[in-house]
């Protein structure tokens, strides 16, 4: 089973109404299971421009303009980007009644935790691998995230 028709049963398991779904073939298990909808993330204040609050799938919304300029703009050498580790779904938050790990203009230490990715039931940390303040965040809270695609952009120093 490749990338493409993970991401294809994922979307139509998001849209379908089941709570939980599992395949097996041969070797291969894959498992999804849904939050309850009680379960809420809150990242930013939302009274601040471009920030990040959850709707009431617990998904982030960004203000759809603000992240097409980011993505848009050309990284500089004072500019790094953390990136997935891995294929999962990224939350800012610890969980959904804790403050986000880190937002935009906040210090980062390289080694920080940054945010989490959740793939396969499992929570992995992301750490920062630079020191820095974060400039942009690049996806929304609660959104699918590839490998090695760019979460935050961190202006050096």
């Amino acid at each position: 089973m490749d990338e493409k028709e993970i991401e294809r049963l994922l979307d139509k398991f998001d849209r379908s109404s089941l709570k939980n779904f599992e395949l097996a073939q041969d070797d291969f298990k894959l498992k999804f299971s849904k939050r309850d909808d009680d379960e809420h993330v809150v990242v930013e204040d939302p009274a601040q421009p471009g920030s990040t609050t959850a709707d009431s799938s617990g998904h982030g919304q960004n203000d759809q303009a603000q992240t097409a300029s980011q993505s848009d703009q050309p990284v500089s050498q004072n500019v790094a980007e953390i990136k997935a580790p891995l294929v999962g779904v990224v939350y800012f938050a610890p969980s959904p009644d804790k403050p986000a790990y880190k937002k935009q203009g906040d210090h980062v230490e390289k080694g920080d935790v940054v945010c989490v990715i959740e793939a396969m039931k499992m929570i992995n940390e992301v750490k920062s691998d630079v020191t820095g303040t974060i400039s942009n965040i690049l996806v929304e809270d609660g959104s699918m995230v590839e490998y090695d695609q760019p979460i935050f952009q961190v202006t050096k120093g």
